[in-house]
């Protein structure tokens, strides 16, 4: 056993240890969310993920993002959170797929090899799509919702989607599930606090994405961390 695991072994035992080693997860997005749930799992001892993002490190997101630094800007989030995730666990086996996937990819992408799939896209048609091939696969998914606009980090919480409340993301994607003909089943990372619509800036519509919340420092990655307590506790046993 890695002499850093040692504390983790103390509370989740050598059995645990050895379930997350044994564990295969996908993170796709490692924005504000997805950076911060990929670095819990790895430091938690995860020893396989696959982790997919085509973007590169925008000035505008070192207010929130892990791999965002003066010193990292244009390289690619896939490169840098990739090799941080190594410098953490050096035996982590991780597979990096640096692209925006398209409908037809993130199909391809989830397979049953992964024990669990974090949802942490921050665009509506992507974010559904890998739901929905989540479920047609029956791979069990976590999926982040709108973590911007938003100040309260005691209103976080994890539900079904069924039961979310006062998010405009997750109403969004209730709505398109619903027309597949899906209406509950999918955990997910909500805030029940209502955003403030004030900061919402629009885009260019690249990649999906239509808009934006303006966000803090805390939000997106206590989203992360709620997605990664849900995977650990889950593949532990707890």
């Amino acid at each position: 056993m890695a002499k850093w695991k040692e504390r983790a072994v103390l509370l989740f035992k050598e059995e645990g240890i050895q379930k997350l080693e044994n564990a295969n997860v996908l993170v796709v997005g490692l924005g504000g969310v997805g950076s911060f749930a990929a670095e819990f799992l790895a430091r938690a001892g995860v020893g396989n993920m696959t982790i997919i993002d085509g973007d590169v490190v925008d000035i505008t997101n070192i207010n929130r993002q892990l791999p965002a630094l003066h010193s990292t800007v244009g390289k690619s989030k896939v490169q840098v959170v990739g090799d941080r995730l190594l410098d953490i666990n050096p035996e982590l086996k991780l597979t990096r797929i640096e692209e925006f996937l398209s409908p037809e990819r993130v199909f391809d992408a989830v397979t049953a090899d992964f024990d669990y799939v974090l949802d942490c896209i921050d665009s509506v048609t992507p974010k559904v799509n890998l739901i929905l091939a989540c479920k047609r696969k029956r791979v069990k998914v976590i999926s982040s919702m709108g973590a911007g606009g938003k100040y309260h980090a005691e209103k976080v919480r994890v539900k079904d989607i069924s039961k979310t409340e006062y998010c405009p993301l997750a109403k969004n994607i209730r709505k398109r599930l619903k027309a597949e003909g899906i209406s509950k089943g999918v955990k997910v990372v909500y805030s029940y606090e209502c955003p403030d619509y004030s900061s919402i800036e629009n885009t260019d519509g690249k990649n999906f994405k239509k808009s934006f919340y303006g966000t803090n420092s805390w939000m997106p990655a206590l989203f992360g961390l709620y997605a990664a307590e849900t995977v650990v506790k889950y593949l532990i046993g707890k």
